[in-house]
C-alpha cells in the first residue's frame, strides 16, 4: 500500500548485459499511496494524561479510553496505561506493550443493562415509563440470589437505568426468549471481532443462548458471563448514539461514509439515550461524569473481577460509557479503569471523572456546538450550594 508496485518490461539485452532494445511494456509502475490514520493526536494526548492520571491516583493496575466518531465510526483516541515509551527500549516490558483497548478482555457490568432494556423495547414488553417492582431489593432465579444495593421498592425502567438495578434488569432479561437477547448482543457485535485491522484483536466471549441457564440469562443482563474488549463496547454504545445502526470501526481517516447496518429501530435506540441521559443527573449514579453545557447520555459498570472458583470481594473493574451531545450524539468514549484500590472503586467515582475531563476538552477541540442551556448548569451548581 505504502510503497507501491513496481513496473515490468520486456526488453533485448547485449551480451556484455546492457540493454539495447525495449520490447514490450509489460506493466506500469503503480506510486504508493497515502495512508492516514483516524486518530487525532490533540484527543489522543487528552485522553493519556487524564487516564495516567487516573490510574496513578487511584493506584490501578491499569486503564484504557477509547473514543469514536458515533457519525462514521473513525477510532480518535485509544489509549492504554501503563505505556511505553518506544525511544526507551529498557523500558520495552510485555505489560506495557500490547493495546489494552482491542486485546485485554472483561466482564462489562451494568454497562450492559441499556442493550438489555432494548431488546424488550424491541419487542414491544416494556417502555420508559413501564413500572417494574424490586422489592424487597433481591429476587430468588433458581438456586441463586441477584442483589440490589438497596430496596427501590416500585420503579419504571428509566429508573432501573439510572440506579442501575440488578433486579429490575434480571426481570426485564427474563421476560424475553434467551435467543432475543444473545441476537440483539451479537448484532451489537459481541463475541466477534471489531474488524478495526489492529493486530491482536480479541472477540471477546458470548456463549450461545442454548446454553444458558435462567440464572445465566438473568446476570447477562447486568454484565456477567460474558465478555468485551472496550473497544466492543464502545462499538456498542455508538450503535445507540447512531440512532440504532452499526457502522463499521476504522483506524483510517476514511473517505466516504461507511454503510451501516440497522440493529435497533430509531426510536428504541433514542428512548434508551434519553433514559441513560439520567444517569448523569444529580440523583443518577454518575454526577461526576457530566460536562458543563452539554447533555451526556451514558453508565456506569463496577464488575468484580473473577479470580479461580468465583469473584474476588475485593477486586473490580470500574467503567463509564457515554456520548455528547446527547441530542446528536458525535463522541462516543469508553473508559475502563482496572483495579482501583482504595475507598472509591463504583464507575461513577473512579471512571465518570475521566470522561468528564476527556469529553469537555475533546468537544472543545473539535468545536463541538453545546446543546445545554448554560442557565441548567448554573442553577445545578445554586442548588449544591444550597444542600
Amino acid at each position: 500500500w505504502l510503497t507501491g508496485t513496481p513496473g515490468a518490461k520486456r526488453v533485448i539485452k547485449d551480451g556484455s548485459g546492457r540493454v539495447v532494445n525495449q520490447v514490450e511494456n509489460i506493466q506500469s509502475p503503480a506510486p504508493g499511496k497515502d495512508l492516514s490514520l483516524s486518530i487525532d493526536r490533540r484527543l489522543q494526548f487528552l485522553a493519556y494524561r487524564e487516564l495516567k492520571a487516573a490510574v496513578a491516583k487511584h493506584r490501578a493496575r491499569s486503564g484504557s479510553v477509547v473514543i469514536l466518531d458515533a457519525q462514521n465510526g473513525e477510532i480518535l483516541a485509544m489509549v492504554n496505561s501503563p505505556a511505553y515509551n518506544p525511544n526507551d527500549l529498557q523500558d520495552r516490558r510485555s505489560s506495557k506493550l500490547r493495546n489494552r483497548s482491542v486485546t485485554d478482555v472483561f466482564e462489562p457490568g451494568s454497562t450492559i443493562k441499556p442493550f438489555a432494556v432494548a431488546a424488550a423495547m424491541e419487542q414491544g414488553k416494556f417502555r420508559p415509563t413501564t413500572p417494574i417492582d424490586v422489592s424487597p431489593g433481591y429476587m430468588k432465579v433458581g438456586r441463586y440470589l441477584v442483589r440490589d444495593h438497596r430496596n427501590y421498592g416500585m420503579i419504571d425502567v428509566a429508573t432501573v437505568l439510572r440506579k442501575s438495578s440488578n433486579v429490575g434488569a434480571s426481570k426485564i432479561a427474563l421476560s424475553m426468549p434467551p435467543e432475543t437477547l444473545w441476537q440483539l448482543y451479537t448484532k451489537l457485535g459481541f463475541g466477534s471481532s471489531p474488524e478495526s485491522l489492529f493486530p491482536g484483536e480479541s472477540s471477546g466471549r458470548l456463549p450461545h443462548f442454548s446454553d444458558w441457564s435462567s440464572f445465566e440469562q438473568a446476570t447477562l443482563s447486568f454484565g456477567y458471563g460474558l465478555s468485551v474488549t472496550p473497544l466492543q463496547l464502545a462499538r456498542a454504545y455508538a450503535v445507540l448514539a447512531n440512532d440504532g445502526e452499526r457502522l463499521p470501526v476504522s483506524l483510517l481517516k476514511l473517505d466516504q461514509q461507511p454503510v451501516g447496518e440497522r440493529v435497533l429501530r430509531q426510536s428504541t435506540a433514542r428512548s434508551v439515550v434519553a433514559m441513560l441521559e439520567s444517569v448523569v443527573s444529580r440523583d443518577g449514579s454518575a454526577p461526576l461524569a457530566a460536562v458543563p453545557g452539554y447533555r451526556v447520555a451514558g453508565k456506569t459498570g463496577t464488575a468484580k473481577k473473577s479470580v479461580a472458583g468465583g469473584y474476588a470481594e475485593d477486586k473490580y473493574l470500574s467503567l463509564f460509557v457515554g456520548m455528547a451531545p446527547a441530542t446528536r450524539p458525535r463522541l462516543v468514549m469508553a473508559v475502563f479503569i482496572d483495579e482501583p484500590r482504595g475507598e472509591e472503586y463504583y464507575g461513577g467515582a473512579v471512571a465518570g471523572p475521566v470522561f468528564s475531563k476527556v469529553m469537555s476538552g475533546a468537544l472543545r477541540l473539535m468545536n463541538i456546538p453545546p446543546d445545554k442551556p448554560w442557565h441548567e448548569d448554573k442553577l445545578m451548581a445554586r442548588l449544591g450550594e444550597q444542600e
